[in-house]
């Protein structure tokens, strides 16, 4: 059995390197789902029973490794030493510095490595990470698959 859940967040960015207007300093609307698959949990009296987990927990989870950190952050490239050193200048700015470029596809990559830890088999379900879905719009978006 799957299950998916979906939470939103914002955060600034940019592409350094790109041909087009990603290269500026700007923000998104993100939406992350995150995709568990496991048996459906058979324990009369438990707050689980006929869950693959609960979504609450799922949620709680994907807040406190992610999305509470990334949310009204920016997002910066490690290698981006300008804008780098201009957001250190911001007294209390909320940055996130990334080992790669902040994209759909290496957020998504990033997300899911932080996220797959955290979802540990503790009920004997065989629980597990299987993708983590980043829109950067409703129109686009990155997978990252087991």
């Amino acid at each position: 059995m799957q299950i998916t859940t979906r939470l939103e967040f914002d955060a600034g960015h940019r592409i350094p390197c790109h041909k087009s207007q990603c290269r500026n300093l700007h923000g998104h609307r993100y939406a992350m789902e995150i995709t568990l698959s496991g048996d459906i949990i058979q324990q009369d009296g438990s707050s689980d029973n006929g869950m693959v987990m609960d979504f609450s927990d799922v949620k709680a989870i994907a807040r406190e490794s992610v999305v509470d950190v990334w949310d009204h952050a920016f997002l910066v490239y490690k290698g981006d030493a300008d804008v780098l050193n201009f957001l250190n200048s911001l007294p209390n700015h909320k940055t996130v510095v990334m080992e790669s470029v902040p994209t759909a596809e290496n957020m998504a990559a990033e997300a899911f490595r932080i996220l797959n830890s955290r979802y540990q088999d503790v009920y004997g379900n065989h629980l597990k990470l299987e993708r983590v879905r980043l829109y950067e719009t409703p129109n686009s978006w990155a997978d990252a698959l087991a």
